[in-house]
């Protein structure tokens, strides 16, 4: 099996087979993310290749495959019919294979359409995962993120109406101390229009070969201390009153917070407020990332 640049999957797909679709990520612009800025640029896999991948894994792992996550940054920018044709022979080749996950940014989910992402739930996708990060307008630009809050928002219900499970990401401190409040209440707000299955929280540390490493450098962002990213967390989860469960499964995170939400509000509160009566020395220092 061939695959080509940095390995990055969500943590929940630790137990997926990784097979390589596209490489690299065709937007690359986020001023947050370091995993493609040196290369390798944004390319489609043949269609071919990939289905000798599949095979190739299906001789080795045989009927334990439950799980493909097909790599790289933006595989739902794949065009839909080569995308779908992997799906279907994945689901013909691996026999118990019960769940197909890409990543996908709302902008490409949007260029797709209704129609196209009901067209890849046909063949065997059954989640995604985006990155919302923010659902506040002046953030998402700030962050070159390449989509709107409303953008946000009709990928989001584009998807949970073709009946793809949806994974949303927000990263608390995005913001700084400035919009915090906001961002906080901006996001769930969209959260509360998409109703994600799931939403997952990052805490932003800032990345080498960054722009946002740089801005920190010179004093044009100021990052949130931990006690500051607890206090929009606590804001953001006190907002959402959809239906959908909660994870901050990351190693940047200051603390493990998950639940059913909105049922489960109450418990994760109190959590939170235990946590801000610590000193900030308790939680985990300051890091630069490199990965």
């Amino acid at each position: 099996m061939k695959y080509e640049g940095p390995i990055y999957r969500p943590p929940s797909e630790a137990d997926s087979l990784l097979i390589q679709a596209t490489v690299g990520c065709p937007h690359n612009k986020c001023t947050f993310c370091m995993v493609y800025k040196k290369g390798p640029k944004y390319r489609v896999r043949p269609v071919g290749e990939i289905k000798r991948d599949i095979d190739e894994a299906a001789r080795i792992y045989g009927s334990r495959v439950k799980s493909l996550f097909l790599p790289a940054g933006n595989t739902i920018a794949m065009p839909t019919e080569q995308l779908a044709e992997v799906c279907e022979y994945a689901r013909r080749v691996l026999p118990r294979l019960e769940r197909i996950t890409v990543y996908g940014s709302a902008q490409y989910i949007c260029k797709k359409g209704f129609q196209e992402m009901k067209r890849l739930r046909e063949a065997g996708l059954s989640r995604i995962h985006v990155g919302l990060e923010s659902g506040h307008d002046l953030v998402l630009r700030r962050i070159k993120k390449g989509a709107t809050r409303q953008q946000q928002i009709e990928a989001g219900l584009m998807v949970r109406e073709a009946g793809i499970e949806l994974s949303e990401y927000v990263i608390l401190g995005i913001a700084g101390p400035e919009l915090s409040e906001e961002h906080a209440v901006e996001t769930a707000s969209a959260i509360n229009i998409i109703s994600p299955d799931f939403v997952r929280l990052r805490t932003f540390v800032p990345k080498i070969n960054t722009l946002m490493l740089h801005w920190i450098r010179k004093g044009k962002f100021k990052m949130l201390g931990p006690h500051g990213v607890l206090r929009e967390a606590r804001i953001l989860i006190e907002n959402i009153n959809t239906r959908t469960k909660l994870f901050s499964d990351h190693y940047t995170n200051y603390l493990n917070l998950q639940g059913d939400l909105p049922c489960d509000i109450p418990a994760i509160l109190a959590t939170i407020d235990k946590a801000l009566s610590w000193d900030e020395s308790e939680f985990r220092p300051f890091f630069i990332g490199t990965q």
